[in-house]
């Protein structure tokens, strides 16, 4: 009786909690939206192409919207011209706010890149 039971605990712990993956962070490259979710599933689109679309291989299938912010602070706008003043166009990501939708309707809002973690 022990030995079934323990082979059902061991077993138990085996299986993954069922439920939608939930998006854990969203960031961006001069032109790639890479989202992670909470399974681990990692999700790529094209968002300087397309701002605005759907992941729909992505776990449930989630929305975004992209909006790049145009005046960024003075430092980060002498930082991006200097990369590219050097050849190194694209290099610095984007200041942007990163929507995901989830398929219950829910939004998640991100901001990329994102800031820094609080000690």
């Amino acid at each position: 009786m022990r030995k079934v039971l323990a082979l059902v605990l061991a077993l138990g712990g085996c299986v993954a909690p069922i439920g939608t993956p939930v998006p854990q962070s969203a960031s961006l490259s001069a032109i790639v939206l890479t989202l992670t979710l909470s399974d681990g599933t990692v999700c790529r689109a094209p968002w300087a192409s397309a701002p605005v679309g759907r992941l729909d291989r992505c776990g449930p299938g989630y929305g975004y919207a992209v909006r790049v912010i145009d005046n960024p602070n003075i430092v980060r706008q002498f930082w991006t011209s200097l990369t590219t003043a050097l050849g190194a166009e694209g290099i610095v990501a984007p200041l942007a706010e990163v929507v995901i939708t989830d398929p219950a309707g829910i939004d998640r809002v991100f901001v990329s890149p994102p800031p820094p973690e609080k000690e």
